[in-house]
């Protein structure tokens, strides 16, 4: 018995030990807190729900510091923790569990930051908590040597209303939300990044505190005005479900200032997830890509990382056209064809056209925008056909024009051929990169135009399919229809191209973009929004620094590095959908 005493009071000792070593440490000085109200308090929910929690003993916002990351991984940053609840709680306990677990492994000194809820009554609903956020980050600044990081290395990650804070934060810093109490006060508040999880009342439909009334759609809905954008505005990783009532247009107009001012940015939005936090690992390849996680590994070329035919265990050439039928013929274009790559395993009945860019002046079956994902996806088990369209561009005719009646052709040969190969001829997608993602818009939205006139029976096949998938599409907006260096999809006169039908058959897609591209990342953006406010799901990756041919040679570690992965899962969700 004493020996299990013994035990029982050294396990409760380390506990108490551990429990200590979680420092908390209030953030104003008795009787300085601004706009005190009775009714707020800060604390989590778990310990707010606690028996005999006594809410006088806390009014005052809090940090909470946690264990210092190992020297063997220590990063020299530090990333602040801060949960939603609407401005009524700070409820996300587990997140924040995740967040702290997550970072301090990859190196950073973690702190939760607890601000004052509920609502205040008379002020607008975050202000409060943007008194206590900025004040916070001071503190945070002020203790970074004390605690073993830099003080131009402090980054936040955040929940819904929470985000709402995180972007006040990021936008706001030259903006005092409190007149200043002590010498703390002359401290910077801005912040050096933030990763941001589904923020909410960020448009106008919702500002006042609700989700938004008309999904953050409408000529008289906006950006909060409430956002600044002052000169210390900070890089941003905004993630967002795609059905989420507090909406993703909310991510997308904020992203759209930050591209205004030219500050590195990603924006990750996910098909039919509701309100949640989602993509942890895309927040930390953007710290990764902009050097806050170490310094950036030497680059590798794709073709290099991709660079055999193991897993294909068949190819097979066939024309796109009858001798004699093509239309439009022009002496000057090369001629067309297929290829099917079978892979040694089947596991998907899908079947995945695929075809590079070029800016309808040439096209690469075997370059770097084509090779790499066929092997990637004959590895996954899927059977890929990639496409050798007409170029260069024809003369007289739309730069398109004849690339689109080789794609609408394309796709009626494989779906007329696929069951007898074993395949479905009901689960096509189409995928292109620059030009080629122009063409798979085209593919995607305009499938019931014809682009030629019918030739023979495989013509009365339907020439729609059920996903695409585009990196990168140039040409998308009328600021850069033609001149990359016009492009830029920023203003709002910059709209989509009226190339585009946006028909009944329109499928979703999966967009990958850098965010520096000249050939505007806005394109994907503002097709992504034209879609959802369709009801079409997509999904849309942006990359931050990254420009055009963001995939040619890469980081390891990064979300140019990894993109494929990112066709792996969209397929994984489209598929089985």
């Amino acid at each position: 018995m004493r020996n299990n005493f013994i035990i029982l009071l050294s396990a409760c000792l380390f506990c108490m030990q551990t429990a200590l070593a979680w420092e908390r440490e209030t953030i104003w000085p008795k009787g300085k807190m601004p706009n005190t109200q009775n009714h707020q308090i800060a604390a989590m929910t778990d310990e707010a729900g606690s028996k005999g929690f006594n809410a006088d003993k806390h009014r005052i916002a809090y940090l909470e510091w946690y264990d210092a990351p190992s020297d063997d991984v220590k990063q020299n940053g530090c990333m602040i923790l801060i949960s939603g609840g609407s401005y009524q709680s700070c409820c996300d306990v587990n997140l924040v569990k995740t967040w702290r677990e997550t970072f301090t492994k990859l190196g950073f000194q973690c702190v939760n930051f607890v601000y004052r809820t509920p609502r205040p009554v008379g002020l607008p609903i975050y202000q409060t908590a943007w008194e206590d956020g900025q004040r916070a980050v001071r503190m945070v600044r002020s203790e970074a040597r004390k605690r073993g990081f830099d003080p131009e290395k402090i980054g936040v990650i955040s929940m819904s209303a929470g985000s709402h804070l995180a972007l006040l934060l990021a936008a706001n810093s030259q903006t005092a939300a409190y007149a200043p109490v002590d010498k703390l006060d002359t401290v910077p508040c801005h912040i050096n990044w933030a990763l941001v999880n589904a923020p909410a009342y960020v448009t106008t439909d919702g500002e006042a505190g609700t989700p938004a009334t008309r999904q953050g759609y409408g000529i008289d809905v906006h950006l909060s005005d409430v956002f600044k954008f002052d000169a210390k505005t900070c890089p941003v990783s905004l993630h967002h479900g795609g059905t989420d009532p507090y909406t993703p247009n909310g991510s997308t107009l904020f992203f759209r200032e930050l591209r205004k001012r030219k500050i590195p940015a990603e924006l990750h939005l996910y098909p039919n997830r509701g309100h949640g936090a989602f993509g942890l690992e895309r927040g930390i390849e953007f710290m990764k890509q902009m050097g806050f996680v170490g310094s950036l590994e030497p680059e590798i070329a794709i073709m290099s990382r991709y660079d055999n035919d193991d897993a294909r265990k068949e190819k097979i050439t066939e024309d796109v056209w009858p001798e004699g039928k093509i239309p439009d013929v022009q002496e000057q274009q090369c001629k067309p064809y297929l290829e099917w790559h079978f892979p040694k395993e089947l596991k998907t009945q899908a079947i995945q056209i695929i075809y590079s860019g070029g800016s309808y002046m040439g096209n690469d079956p075997d370059g770097f925008e084509v090779a790499p994902a066929r092997r990637y996806l004959n590895e996954r088990g899927m059977t890929v056909v990639t496409m050798k369209y007409r170029t260069p561009r024809p003369q007289g005719l739309a730069k398109h024009t004849t690339a689109w009646q080789d794609l609408q052709r394309a796709i009626r040969i494989v779906r007329s051929k696929a069951a007898s190969l074993g395949l479905d001829p009901n689960h096509i997608g189409i995928m292109g990169s620059s030009a080629g993602g122009h063409l798979t818009l085209m593919g995607v939205t305009s499938s019931l135009q014809n682009a030629y006139l019918p030739i023979d029976d495989i013509d009365k096949q339907p020439c729609n399919v059920q996903w695409g998938i585009g990196i990168y599409p140039a040409y998308a907006l009328t600021d850069g229809a033609s001149d990359p260096n016009t492009a830029n999809g920023v203003p709002d006169d910059a709209v989509l191209v009226p190339d585009f039908n946006f028909d009944l058959k329109t499928a979703p897609m999966l967009f990958i973009h850098g965010d520096a591209d000249v050939y505007a990342a806005m394109g994907s953006v503002k097709t992504w929004e034209k879609m959802r406010s369709m009801g079409i799901q997509s999904e849309l990756h942006t990359l931050a620094t990254r420009n055009h041919c963001f995939q040619r040679s890469a980081s390891p570690g990064t979300g140019s590095y990894t993109y494929l992965d990112r066709i792996g899962e969209f397929l994984n969700y489209i598929i089985k959908k």
